[in-house]
């Protein structure tokens, strides 16, 4: 049984782990790294199985207006079982009416993201990271 728990309260390589096996593209062999997107995140809702860490969404949000759902990462062997689904709709919940959600998707989670409430813009820009 998969247990939710909204928490910064994970470690680095917990998170690099999920990255890894979820096939997100994050620089997961940097903890260091990991560590800082743990510790600047606004929120962080995680799946667990376990003491395994299976999925995770971590969000940057001014709680008022907008959020900026940077990560949602499952397992790949947790896939289509609705975690990704209950993380984001945990996150909205705890949001609230007021806020939206926004998101950069992957190119090979583009199909995902609408069967999950969000709509497709071509609205977004962006400049890219340098490392």
């Amino acid at each position: 049984m998969i247990r939710y728990e909204n928490s910064k309260a994970l470690s680095a390589s917990d998170l690099s782990q999920v990255f890894a096996n979820s096939g997100i593209k994050r620089p997961f062999q940097d903890l260091e790294r990991m560590q800082k997107m743990i510790d600047n995140a606004d929120i962080i809702l995680s799946a667990w199985d376990g003491d395994k860490l299976v999925g995770v969404a971590r969000a940057i949000t001014d709680y008022a207006y907008c959020c900026y759902l940077s990560d949602l990462a499952v397992d790949r062997d947790y896939q289509r079982l609705g975690i990704g689904k209950q993380l984001v709709d945990s996150l909205r919940e705890s949001l609230g009416a007021e806020v939206s959600l926004v998101l950069l998707s992957a190119p090979a989670a583009v199909e995902y993201y609408p069967r999950i409430g969000f709509t497709h813009t071509d609205k977004c820009f962006f400049i890219a990271r340098e490392k």
